[in-house]
Order: structure tokens, then sequence, then C-alpha cells
């Protein structure tokens, strides 16, 4: 999988890439993630990308022009199965999500900053518009390393134990059962009989009902999808 990322200040996202799990996935040649630093297509000797809003209002708008030539550019060099803008007022980020856009080859994250990008740009490119949660950040550069972690993760081959991924919350809407490892006992607190027991049906059971337990407590909204 190849992720572009396009933004304002590219530098602010590289050391995610940089450690853990991100890291050996391109090590390994499973991932590539390239950014793109907006300045570079500016076409003004002081490299203007942004611009006041036509019609007033507070703040600065990025400019159509640099973002086009940007994505055009990497649109010429590849086919992108999703451009991608990460933005407040897009489709929430979910499991669901982060699922299918792993199955993916091209991706092109583009960051919004200031008081966002010129319309023309969602005309002209963009295919999908996602938000992490209900809040704005300074820009877009945080949200598109929390989606690329989510995808990235999910490839095959990243993740020692690929099992892992398909037990995780809202993989089946529903939150994640508790867990424990050793010792047995601390401060009191036991480990549950049936985790210790090798039953394995017992033990999936247990798991299957405490996830709908939890689930029923802090996320009730989760059941109203199935």
């Amino acid at each position: 999988m190849r992720i572009d990322i396009i933004s304002v200040l590219p530098d602010l996202m590289r050391s995610p890439f940089e450690t853990s799990i991100l890291k050996r996935a391109m090590e390994k040649g499973l991932a590539e993630v390239h950014f793109h630093n907006v300045r570079d297509f500016a076409t003004n000797k002081h490299r203007q990308i942004d611009d006041a809003p036509y019609g007033g209002g507070a703040g600065m708008v990025m400019m159509v022009e640099p973002l086009d030539l940007c994505i055009s550019k990497l649109k010429s060099e590849r086919h992108y199965d999703e451009i991608i803008y990460m933005t407040p007022d897009g489709e929430t980020l979910n499991q669901r999500i982060a699922n299918k856009l792993s199955t993916v080859e091209n991706l092109i994250f583009l960051c919004g900053h200031y008081k966002g990008i010129d319309q023309r740009v969602r005309d002209l490119h963009i295919t999908k518009e996602i938000s992490i949660g209900d809040y704005v950040l300074t820009g877009g550069e945080l949200a598109a390393c929390v989606l690329a972690d989510s995808i990235i993760r999910l490839l095959p081959g990243v993740l020692n134990d690929e099992q892992s991924a398909l037990t995780d919350s809202f993989q089946d809407d529903l939150l994640s059962y508790p867990i424990y490892t050793r010792p047995d006992v601390y401060k009191g607190l036991e480990v549950p009989k049936v985790l210790l027991s090798g039953n394995f049906q017992a033990i999936e059971d247990w798991q299957h009902d405490e996830a709908i337990r939890i689930t029923t407590e802090r996320r009730p909204d989760l059941f109203e999808k199935k």
C-alpha cells in the first residue's frame, strides 16, 4: 500500500512513522508513506498557499491552485483508489472505514489547515472526506496520522499476530472484553476462573458475554448499527 500525505507541515507527521508498528510495516515493504509540502507547488515568489475568503469572514483559506497542482501531479503518476480530505465535517472514522481502506493500493490524504480549503479542490479531486471526531484541530496532520495507523496495522503481515486485529474493539460493533495476564492474583484481585480453565468454548462464551455487557454499559449506540 502507498499513502501520499499532502500538508502545510509535513515534518509534524514524520515521527509516528519512524517507530513501532508503522516503521516495521515500511521496513517490510508492506506500506509506503510519502509526504508532500503544499508550498512546493506555490506559483509566486512568496510561496503563498493561503488567502482571505471571498465574501469576508474570519481566517484564511488554502488556495486552489497549489493543491490542484500537487494532486494532479500525483494522479498523473498512478491511480488512486481514494483521495481523502481530513476535515471536521467529514464522515466520522470507524473500524468499518479502516477495514475497507486497508484493502486498496493507493491513497492520498489531504490535510486541511487554516479555515479550510477552497471548495473547488473538493469538487475537482476529493472522493472521500473523513473526520476523527466532533472537534477541531489546528490542522489535519494529526488526523491523517490516526487514519494511517488505523489502516496500516490491518495490512497482512504487519502485526505479528494477525488474529489480534480481528478481535479489536469495534470489529463486530462491540467493545473489547476484559483481558488479563500473570499473576493470577494481584492485590486481592483474581483473574476470572474461566480463563484458567482450559475450556476454550467456555472462554469464548465468557468473552462474548463480557463484550456485550461492556458495550451495553458504555456504547449502547453501537447496537443500533446492527
